[in-house]
């Protein structure tokens, strides 16, 4: 019985039966490697990455479970075997550790809501709106982003003394209430959106700000996330500004109580290992609650210029 060779021309276009058989071997490819590996073979990358990664977290929480005698034993204890969970409530009461967490949830918030409002409507307008210099207005902008903060330390000092809110919640907010990254960040998903959606609001008599807070805000969830959950990080471990403008510590933020619970009690490692812990948690719940619309904002960025 002979066989038939299989005999094309250099450059002659697949059929769809020859399309239909390359998936095919294709998917028993893939399905084989299912079968003797479960997951990518860049997991054997990844995870050791990750596990490197986690071991200053873990550490940090190992530390805040044991006696001061095992912190300040060498070589390190791994295991303190007995878990001190007193150490979260002494490390609470020995300092005014409440009122420095109200101070930072406030600043916070109003920092991140402003932040969402005041991007949405600068980025909406460099994305959308046609005006004179508008090019020449985005490239400054974005300029100033190469400007180290201590640059403009001093000058945004003396503003905020001419403001009168040295040494309070105020200081601390008004110099974030907008944030340059958040307006490139929003202006550049802002682009990738479809516009026929927004011409037909427009025909139907639908205001800028209509459109903006009806049809384009509610498609740019991820980006708003994105924003959110940077802006939040950014300060909720912000130290050098509360460090220049807070002297009282009924006004402190969190990172800046630490910095005087280190003071105060140098030789407590496990009590300000709690202490950090506990200034941890928000930001760990934040991330894990819109870990999926982080992902996404920050996948779909600068796929238009």
């Amino acid at each position: 019985m002979s066989v038939k060779p299989d005999v094309r021309a250099v450059g002659t276009v697949p059929t769809a039966t020859d399309t239909t058989a390359l998936r095919g071997e294709t998917g028993m490819v893939e399905g084989r490697r299912a079968r003797w590996l479960p997951f990518s073979p860049w997991h054997f990358v990844l995870m050791p990455v990750a596990i490197i990664m986690l071991v200053p977290l873990l550490w940090v929480v190992m530390t805040s479970l044991e006696t001061l005698a095992q912190t300040q034993h060498f070589p390190p204890i791994l295991w303190p075997g007995s878990f001190q969970w007193s150490n979260y409530p002494h490390a609470w009461s020995s300092v005014p550790f409440g009122t420095w967490f109200i101070n930072t949830t406030v600043v916070t918030v109003a920092v991140v809501a402003s932040n969402l409002l005041l991007c949405s409507l600068a980025a909406y307008g460099f994305a959308r709106i046609r005006f004179f210099g508008k090019g020449v207005a985005y490239f400054f902008l974005l300029a100033t982003l190469m400007i180290p903060i201590q640059v403009v330390l001093i000058p945004t000092f003396l503003i905020v003394k001419q403001m009168h809110l040295i040494n309070t919640l105020g200081a601390l907010i008004v110099p974030n209430l907008a944030n340059v990254f958040g307006i490139f960040l929003l202006t550049q998903f802002f682009r990738t959106l479809p516009i026929e959606l927004e011409e037909a609001a427009r025909i139907d008599g639908a205001s800028r700000l209509t459109v903006l807070f009806r049809i384009v805000l509610p498609l740019s969830l991820p980006a708003l996330a994105t924003l959110a959950v940077i802006q939040f990080l950014w300060t909720w471990n912000d130290f050098l500004w509360p460090l220049v403008t807070i002297f009282n510590e009924n006004v402190f933020t969190i990172q800046l109580g630490l910095q005087s619970f280190q003071g105060s009690h140098v030789n407590d490692t496990n009590l300000l290992m709690a202490g950090n812990v506990m200034s941890m948690l928000p930001m760990l719940i934040l991330f894990i609650a819109a870990q999926r619309y982080f992902v996404r904002g920050i996948a779909t960025q600068g796929l238009k210029g």
